[in-house]
């Protein structure tokens, strides 16, 4: 996470208060953030899923690169909380050497932590009968679900 400090450095730093929402749930995102100081949560449907509180975290990366409206609000818990404010996080990702494998590394500790969580439901669920069993079943289709990949890139959109 040092590494997205270093990287973003240079860049503009913005303050908020508890209770402010830097990322609204179905809004496309204008910038990308790395946490300098303070705290998020992650919520979806008022219902609060994650708590990011180490500096150099990034969020808004998913809409980014996905090229889609954010699928969570991010809203400040902290008293203050402090970012780098990445306004343009394709040139970000593909100017700096060492963002985009930053973030993809913080990325997929987050993905492997979710898969490993989703693995020890299943196999909670796994006997189970009824509802619970059919939770079980739709478990084991995200745990196997792979996403269409888009051609393309950021600095070659029709790959």
């Amino acid at each position: 996470m040092n590494d997205l400090l270093a990287l973003s450095a240079d860049l503009p730093l913005r303050t908020w208060h508890a209770g402010e929402v830097l990322i609204e749930l179905d809004e496309v995102p204008d910038a990308m953030y790395v946490l300098a100081s303070g705290s998020v949560t992650i919520e979806r449907d008022g219902v609060q899923f994650a708590r990011i509180d180490s500096a150099g975290a990034v969020f808004g990366e998913m809409s980014v690169v996905l090229g889609r409206a954010a699928t969570a609000t991010v809203r400040a818990s902290s008293d203050e909380l402090t970012c780098y404010v990445i306004e343009d996080p394709d040139a970000f990702l593909t100017e700096r050497p060492g963002a985009a494998l930053a973030v993809l590394r913080m990325t997929a500790a987050r993905l492997d932590g979710l898969s490993r969580y989703l693995v020890d439901a299943k196999q909670q669920l796994a006997e189970q009968e009824g509802h619970a069993g059919m939770v079980g079943r739709i478990l084991d289709t995200l745990l196997h679900h792979q996403a269409s990949v888009r051609p393309g890139s950021a600095r070659d959109p029709d790959g």
